[in-house]
């Protein structure tokens, strides 16, 4: 699982978002730009990079763009924090229905949001005890609750609340999650 270290990473990992947002059609980027998915990723990426440019100086300077930044946030539907360490391929399929994302979260490449989802940390959380592999897919209202480790392929289902640590390979479902099958 990468852990992203840089903003020229950042950059990178944005036109690879744009990539995984158009899916197969590229012709899709032509009118990607303006849609509620793609605003929230670049926003995310943007402060990502910012962050990691100038570091501790950020959560101050940002309140200078917080008259542009704010009403962008709200129209993408997409909140996720700038501390946040995600790796490149973020897709978010229904943003209308809103995004959450904690900044302790360490999340791999290939991340798919269905919509309604919840990345968030219960009290004592740290980024290293909040960890969700690559090519992880939330359905519909899903919600994942750290400190926890998910490991790689993991498929979380519609309205699965995730409060403890799982293998790679395997479906999550159900309040509180369970596996459908054994994990690796």
């Amino acid at each position: 699982m990468p852990i992203t270290k840089g903003a020229m990473a950042q950059i990178r990992f944005l036109a690879l978002d744009y990539r995984a947002l158009s899916g197969r059609k590229r012709g899709r980027m032509l009118y990607l730009w303006m849609t509620r998915a793609s605003v929230g990723v670049a926003l995310y990426r943007f402060e990502r990079s910012m962050f990691l440019l100038v570091g501790r100086i950020w959560p101050v300077a940002r309140i200078l763009l917080f008259p542009i930044i704010q009403p962008l946030y709200a129209y993408a539907n997409v909140d996720i924090n700038y501390r946040a360490d995600i790796g490149p391929g973020i897709v978010i399929l229904h943003p209308a229905v809103g995004i959450v994302i904690s900044g302790h979260a360490v999340i791999g490449s290939n991340l798919i949001l269905t919509g309604g989802n919840v990345v968030g940390g219960r009290p004592g959380v740290g980024s290293s005890a909040f960890v969700i592999g690559d090519n992880c897919n939330l359905g519909a209202n899903a919600e994942v609750l750290g400190p926890l480790v998910l490991g790689n392929n993991v498929t979380i289902g519609a309205s699965a609340m995730v409060n403890k640590s799982f293998g790679s390979d395997c479906t999550l479902v159900g309040v509180p999650a369970v596996a459908s099958k054994r994990c690796g």
